[in-house]
């Protein structure tokens, strides 16, 4: 051990605030005539690196103690720019800027208020001759050269009225002064405010502009170069708002200061932006550039100063990371400092704050690397959003070096984004490297530029004015540089900016990688004691279980383990069995607000790759120092790459490079939790000191934290307890960044201790019991009894750390995080039942809002451990490895919900409808609930004087018409399973939910009709007909047993039935991406409500999210995107399989997640505009009260009504063997099923009667009276324990009332979707005469812009509803003609028998869920005509297009965007080319691309044929060569297509020759004329599983064998 340090650094949450030393200094070192006032005390959080405010919640009532978190508030929204390539000012640029804002009006919010908005704005450059015209009319100035001054606007809160307004133009006066500008004057910006709602109006700031001069101020020095006024602007600009903020100023807030840009913005709708500011109506306010910006926040407490652009850039995104973010700037502030302001950096510092939003965090990083460095602004963006670029074939070496080399001085801030930017020099934008935010831009004749988030913004420009349609592309930047008057393009930047250093040289010289240097030093791991094994694995927490169901698959499959039917475990604070720390920590996923990624069919964007050890100044000019740091590959390390660590000294000439200090992490066991927490003390000083050095001694570049000292005497302290204690301690004395720290670990063995470990600043791991344990079980022969084959140890381990790998990348996937640089100290976790004062010390700034266990109960825990592995008078060959049940019931182990004992009861209950038999049941229910969930510690409050008459309570009839069954799909459940659900259902006047599966058309007519039509991201049998015979359509964003990922159904489930109504073929298995296609942000969320409405627009349109902090704002954010309904799911629940690891780490229960989105909803006034529902569990009257009274109208079951069907709970519904018929596809077993509708329905009699008893206790008569009514509960102290007895469910019980005494607190409205504003109104009437005689046709001529969304939808549910999947008999029965710019999901579900043909250009979605229809997209020909326009090479319709079209057509001629044609099923489409991801999980119809693809073409792709057209013999690099195989064009026929008369050629020149008949295609022509050459230049993308079926189905027809 390192000798204890004399004195502890200043970090830990009991002690004062850090405090930046700068701020008590008192000049500038530029231009100061003398001493800046002295500051006031600003309080700083040095843990999080932010600024420390108060942290109530905004609306909440102060000393309310509530669930809702304004700090969770996301947003999302629309941006687009406009510039005058040749910098040429003018009124129709803000003029076109305008019109675009407001034409983005539908990918913003606005909350219960229409007129009040979440938030626009407009950023211009400096309008030169308006303010110049200004200062000497007003004042009679000459404000000098260009750019030589600066016109700042100021929003000063009104809370302190004139006086305040005047102290803060005092402060800001001041600091201008002393930096040796002049302050010219100061004008009040004109401002209009009578279309405000009240809640802008309410928080409307005073509006000031001030005018600096850069003169030399009052003593008239030479006035500053233009870089270094703009610096200094800068530190005027961070010092005031410090100061205004430790005066108390409140609302002192500047939008922007600087020469070159200056803007306007607010809490505004778009359409109020130019309404509001007088100054954008004046006809002199010309510029030559705007930026705008539209904002969508997923709450109605928006805020003015949250409004963008923001100083820089503006974003439509959400940074997933931003927690470590922000944590590892906050703590490089230790070793910042520009060479521009020396030893004053700290002035600017930190950068980051929680007070900020992630977009405003996002800026003031830009903000300081290209002002207090020398990078510019496109490097900068270039560091901060760098490309997929490890393993991308497209990119140069030096662009790769580049990456690689500014990966060691930042890590990436990671998420979707759509970045917009400018510093005056400079304009762009840059996309993310997943591409998942849409933007497309044009170039015109007249050298102007036009980016937006759509097409179609600026009407009144001529597609004959404009040159090049195209799109921004995954990881590119558009860029348009001002003084060389052009758009530079992506590859010149970057290449320009890659080559100025020779990066890669230095990496080659200075990086270290651990990999090699292990492999070079010829370590070797030590030989195993097999004989005390099993004390370690008892001392460390592992189980049988744990071996047998995680660590052997992992070790022999190289993958996780799946489980199915949820996690029915107790919550490890309710546990009476010692749970390791890390199963308090939930896993947080993306839901609605960003999108999760596929981490397998889209693996090209992630990595595990970290560097790691101390990193450089981030401010100084790139050299090779920022290299010497130690390059981590898997994170997951081996036994030889920790002895290298621990034993090894890297040098080079003769220098110590790389070298660590040991630290041990175990503590006595006689010293009880004083020692634990006086044992993570001493690590966290002995790191601080190891890293510090001593005298005459260098500190050490990386720490390890080691518990191997552990055994008879003393405990090992939990590795995420010392690793996090060490990170938040580093960070808040700002040493993180100058060492690593690894972890020595005995008790890291699932993906989920990785990821905690990980996540909370873990650089490395070497979970060396869990290797022991693995070597163990082979030396046992377990492995050769288990896999039937023989393995070495080598091999074992190569293949557990293999399936840790993938694990630890689904983990950072269902976040929506692509690097794991980026996870690492991202904090994305919530505690549950853990208290404050373990979170504060070691996971600073992670949620836990429920309190529990505390140190006390932890060190019980371990302690309970440790007597396992060393019992008192047991030999050490006598010690057995527990089983504490957490997986499978065991008897007197782990309380699970579900026991054999209830189910039997519950299946006589609903066999006999034997009350008896039930209330057995739910009294044995009941009491396990008191041990497994949170609604188990509460209770009913009982006034028996306010007991009612059982007969005056509400009837059981209308009761039973709250409850729905879950979304089991048919495919995961059989068809006699999934009918009898919905009889039962449909009987009883509740609802049933079709799954993810589809549903057989012959059941819409019958009682075997699902009223809830599911809507997922596998789209399987999403059609107009499917839509239009719903009551409910349910998006589902999320599934309680795996929320945040996707899933599969395999082969061997894919019978011909479900193949039939899943639109795929038989046999061949099915992939369910992850919710991210069209649901990746709440403005697409939105969109998709639109377009479902518009597909059924008499029925309810319904989102399902899953429990996890923030899902309040998440549910605000859903009911202002008019979602009519919400379902909060819990953890618990859910029959699809999954790895063990999103069963049981991820999700929140539905208790937290309903109150939370009970409470926001109340707050920000939406909740009456939704109804509420709630599933995961649910069991008996007693869950279903609670529910209701936390806030739910509605009640989810899947788990009882299956065992009331027979379930056993086995299990094994993944692997099709379930053996009561229920989850299986095989004949044989589905025999077996003798499940009835009337079993069901007897349960739900009972239920609704056990309900009523409850409503007659507490003398409630109507069940609406019940919801939200959270007064009737309170905590049952009497089942709490050593854990649980600090338990504060305080928030969870806090009134709706108490929250917003004005607000409903149930559903008491309906939205308004806008349908009657829809251009079908008008299709449908002149459309009439086809629908009303179905041979008869028509042909419609109209015009389309982008604010005719979804076009052509509700025409389809009236063909739909008339004449079911059949449509109309003609292809053109109804013949749409427009011309224009179509508007998001234009043919969404269009209908057999329509045909859309637009001249013009569309927007995202076009063709989505096509069903049957035609569409044709083709430019003017007048554009072709006049000049040189080619339309092959330029962009014609937007992302997404296609997805999950099942049938008809699609004609384009032009290129489409990224994931075109993603789970096509049936529709033959033609295109000049596609960006990335193209044809993504496709699982039928046919593809054909006349041009080239982007990267990942066939990712997932499972069925259907693509044809490729590739002279150059590109595309072999850029398909996704997993499920495909690429062929050249044969002679055979496949499917459907064997009706075909002629060969393969001929049919696909049939293809091409119908696209050239619709589009006029020159591309088609040309390759027409040639054809018999031309085709040999096609590629044929085959999927090998879809090419065996077909063969094994031709060779059974003809009575022969399949071919290989």
């Amino acid at each position: 051990m390192l000798r204890r340090s004399l004195t502890r650094a200043a970090s830990r949450a009991s002690r004062p605030p850090i405090r930046p030393k700068s701020l008590n200094k008192g000049a500038f070192s530029v231009g100061a005539s003398k001493p800046f006032p002295k500051l006031n005390n600003l309080r700083f959080s040095a843990q999080t690196g932010a600024r420390f405010y108060n942290n109530t919640a905004a609306g909440v009532p102060k000393g309310v103690s509530t669930l809702y978190d304004g700090s969770r508030e996301t947003e999302n929204c629309g941006v687009g720019l406009i510039a005058s390539l040749k910098t040429v000012a003018s009124r129709r640029v803000i003029e076109q800027a305008d019109e675009m804002l407001v034409r983005m009006s539908h990918r913003g919010g606005c909350g219960c208020d229409p007129n009040s908005g979440d938030g626009a704005g407009i950023m211009v450059g400096m309008p030169d001759s308006f303010m110049r015209n200004y200062a000497q009319s007003t004042w009679g100035v000459d404000l000098g050269p260009d750019k030589s001054y600066c016109v700042g606007n100021i929003f000063v809160g009104k809370e302190k009225g004139e006086e305040g307004l005047k102290l803060s133009k005092d402060l800001l006066e001041g600091f201008v002064k002393r930096s040796g500008l002049s302050v010219v004057g100061w004008r009040t910006v004109p401002t209009d405010n009578t279309m405000l709602g009240k809640d802008p109006l309410d928080s409307e700031p005073y509006i000031e502009q001030i005018f600096i001069a850069n003169d030399g101020g009052r003593k008239k020095k030479q006035p500053m170069d233009q870089k270094l006024f703009e610096r200094e602007l800068m530190r005027i600009r961070k010092l005031s708002e410090d100061e205004a903020e430790a005066q108390a100023l409140t609302g002192f807030y500047i939008n922007s200061l600087t020469p070159q840009t200056i803007t306007y913005k607010g809490q505004l709708t778009p359409e109020q932006v130019s309404e509001y500011f007088l100054d954008l109506r004046d006809p002199s306010f010309e510029s030559h550039f705007a930026l705008v910006h539209s904002r969508f926040s997923t709450n109605t407490f928006p805020s003015w100063e949250r409004a963008q652009p923001i100083r820089m850039m503006c974003h439509n995104g959400e940074i997933n990371t931003l927690r470590g973010n922000k944590n590892w700037m906050y703590s490089r502030g230790g070793i910042m400092c520009s060479p521009h302001f020396g030893d004053d950096t700290a002035q600017l510092l930190p950068a980051t704050s929680d007070n900020m939003s992630d977009s405003g965090n996002f800026d003031s990083v830009l903000e300081l690397l290209t002002k207090a460095s020398n990078r510019s602004l496109p490097e900068s963006v270039m560091m901060m959003i760098p490309e997929a670029w490890q393993d991308n074939t497209n990119l140069s070496e030096s662009k790769k070096d580049f990456y690689e080399y500014n990966s060691n001085i930042m890590e990436p801030w990671d998420g979707p984004a759509m970045v917009a930017f400018t510093d005056g020099r400079y304009i762009g934008a840059t996309l993310d490297r997943n591409g998942l935010r849409p933007s497309r831009y044009y170039v015109t004749k007249d050298d102007h530029v036009m980016l937006s988030s759509e097409i179609g913004v600026v009407p009144e420009l001529k597609d004959e004015d404009v040159k090049i349609k195209y799109r921004l592309e995954p990881g590119k930047m558009f860029l348009v540089d001002f003084e060389t008057a052009r758009i530079i393009p992506d590859d010149e930047i970057k290449e320009q900016v890659a080559t100025q250093r020779p990066y890669g040289e230095w990496l080659k010289n200075k990086s270290v990688d651990l990999e090699n240097w292990s492999k070079e030093a010829g370590t070797k791991r030590s030989k195993f004691d097999f004989n005390t094994t099993n004390r370690r694995l008892n001392m460390f927490g592992y189980s049988s279980e744990t071996m047998e169901m995680l660590l052997l698959p992992m070790s022999i499959g190289g993958k996780e383990a799946l489980g199915s039917m949820g996690n029915d475990a107790a919550l490890a604070v309710l546990s009476t069995q010692p749970r390791g720390v890390t199963d308090y920590f939930k896993q947080l996923f993306a839901q609605v607000t960003n999108p999760p990624i596929d981490p397998i069919r889209e693996e090209l964007v992630m990595s595990l790759v970290c560097p790691v050890g101390p990193e450089g100044n981030m401010l100084e000019d790139p050299s090779d120092v920022h290299c010497d740091r130690l390059v981590v590959r898997q994170p997951v390390l081996t036994l030889e790459e920790m002895r290298t660590l621990k034993n090894r000294v890297f040098r080079r000439d003769g220098k110590a490079v790389f070298s660590t200090a040991v630290i041990d992490c175990t503590f006595p066991i006689k010293s009880g939790a004083q020692g634990l927490t006086e044992a993570l003390d001493r690590i966290c000083d002995e790191a601080s000191l190891a890293l510090q050095g001593d005298l005459g001694v260098n500190g050490v570049q990386g720490i390890i934290l080691s518990d191997k000292l552990a055994g008879p005497d003393r405990i090992p302290i939990p590795s995420l307890l010392s690793v996090g204690a060490v990170h938040q301690h580093l960070l808040s004395t700002k040493q993180r960044p100058k060492g690593a720290i690894f972890a020595e670990s005995g008790d890291a063995r699932e993906v989920h201790d990785f990821a905690t470990l990980f996540g909370f600043g873990c650089d490395g791991v070497c979970p060396y019991v869990a290797y022991e344990a693995l070597c163990k079980m082979n030396s046992d022969g377990l492995v050769a009894a288990k896999a039937k084959q023989e393995y070495s140890d080598d091999d074992m381990i190569a293949a557990y750390r293999k399936s840790a790998s993938k694990g630890l990348l689904k983990v950072m996937s269902k976040m929506g995080i692509s690097t794991l640089q980026s996870y690492k100290g991202a904090q994305v976790f919530e505690a549950v039942g853990l208290s404050e004062e373990i979170v504060d010390r070691c996971f600073t700034g992670t949620t836990t809002r429920i309190q529990g266990t505390d140190f006390d109960a932890l060190f019980s825990d371990l302690e309970r451990f440790h007597q396992s592995a060393y019992p008192e008078n047991v030999n050490e060959t006598n010690i057995m490895v527990q089983n504490y049940g957490q997986f499978h019931y065991r008897d007197g182990k782990e309380a699970h919900l579900n026991t054999p004992e209830s189910m039997v009861n519950l299946q006589i209950a609903s066999r006999t409808n034997s009350r008896e038999a039930y209330k057995t049941f739910a009294k044995l229910t009941n009491a396990q609930t008191q041990k497994v969930a949170l609604r188990g510690q509460l209770k009913f409050k009982i006034d028996p004087t306010k007991k009612i008459p059982l007969d005056e309570v509400e009837p059981v009839e209308n009761i039973v018409k709250r409850f729905v069954t879950g979304a089991m799909s048919l495919g995961s459940i059989s068809q006699e399973a999934h009918e009898t659900l919905a009889v039962a259902m449909n009987g009883l006047g509740g609802r049933s939910n079709t799954g993810e599966g589809g549903e057989d058309p012959l059941r819409f007519e019958d009682d075997r009709r699902s009223s809830i039509k599911q809507v997922a991201s596998g789209r399987f049998g999403v059609t107009s007909n499917y839509l239009a015979n719903s009551d409910q359509i349910q998006i589902k964003m999320a599934q309680g047993a795996k929320p945040g990922e996707g899933g599969e159904l395999p082969g061997f489930k894919v019978s011909e039935y479900i193949g039939y109504n899943r639109g795929t073929t038989p046999g061949v298995g099915l992939i369910s991406p992850p919710p991210h296609h069209d649901i990746y942000s709440i403005e697409d969320l939105a969109q998709l409500i639109h377009d479902l409405k518009n597909a059924q627009p008499t029925g309810e349109v319904s989102v399902k999210l899953v429990s996890e902090v923030g899902i309040g704002v998440i549910a605000a954010g859903v009911a202002k995107a008019v979602a009519d309904h919400i379902v909060v799911s819990g953890h618990d629940g859910g029959t699809g399989a999954a790895a063990w690891t999103g069963v049981k780490g991820c999700g929140l229960p539905w208790e937290l997640g309903l109150a939370e989105t009970q409470q926001t909803l109340v707050l920000n006034n939406l909740r009456d505009r939704v109804k509420l529902q709630t599933d995961g569990q649910l069991k008996t009257g007693r869950d279903v009260v609670i529910a209701a009274l936390l806030g739910a109208e509605e009640f989810g079951f899947a788990t009882a009504p299956l065992v009331a069907m027979g379930c056993i709970m086995m299990r094994k519904c993944h692997l099709n063997t379930c053996p009561v018929g229920i989850a299986t596809q095989d004949e044989e077993l589905r025999k077996k099923f003798n499940g009835q509708p009337e079993h069901v329905m007897n349960y739900f009699w009972l239920l609704a009667e056990d309900i009523r008893e409850i409503m007659s206790e507490l003398g409630i008569r109507d069940f609406q009276d019940l919801v939200g009514q959270t007064d009737l509960l309170e905590v049952n102290k009497a089942v709490q324990h050593y854990k649980s007895k600090n338990l504060d469910l305080t928030p969870l019980l806090t009134s709706a009332s108490e929250l917003n005494p004005d607000a409903d607190f149930v559903n008491t409205s309906t939205q308004d979707h806008g349908l009657d504003k829809a251009l079908d109104n008008d299709l449908i009437a002149q459309a009439m005469p086809a629908l009303e005689n179905r041979g008869e046709k028509v042909t419609i001529e109209t015009s389309i812009t982008n604010l005719n969304r979804t076009a052509g939808t509700m025409l389809s549910y009236e063909v739909s509803k008339r004449y079911g999947v059949e449509g109309l008999p003609e292809e053109d029965s109804i013949h749409i003609k427009m011309n224009g710019h179509g508007g998001q999901s234009m043919g969404f579900t269009l209908a057999k028998g329509i045909f859309m043909d637009l001249e013009g250009d569309a927007n995202d979605y076009t063709g989505k869920g096509l069903s049957g229809g035609k569409i044709a997209v083709y430019p003017k020909q007048s554009i072709i005509e006049a000049d040189d326009f080619d339309a092959s090479q330029n962009v014609i319709v937007g992302n997404a297009c296609l997805y999950g079209a099942t049938s008809g057509k699609f004609f384009a001629r032009g290129k489409g965007g990224e994931r075109f044609a993603v789970r096509n099923s049936g529709a033959l489409a033609v295109v000049e080319g596609l960006g990335d991801h193209g044809a993504e999980y496709m699982t039928g119809g046919r593809l054909i691309c006349l041009g080239e693809t982007g990267r990942n073409f066939a990712a997932g792709m499972s069925g259907g044929i693509a044809y490729i057209y590739d002279p150059e013999k590109k595309f072999p690099e850029r398909c996704n060569m997993g499920l495909v195989d690429l062929v050249e064009v044969g002679e055979g026929l496949h499917g459907e297509e064997e009706r075909f008369s002629g060969s393969e050629s001929e049919l696909l020149k049939t293809y091409v020759q119908e696209h050239v008949g619709h589009t006029q295609s020159a591309a088609g022509k040309s390759l027409l004329e040639n054809w018999d050459e031309e085709v040999k230049n096609f590629v044929k993308v085959y999927p090998s599983d879809f090419a065996r079926v077909l063969n094994e189905k031709a060779a059974s027809r003809d009575g022969g064998e399949a071919v290989a």
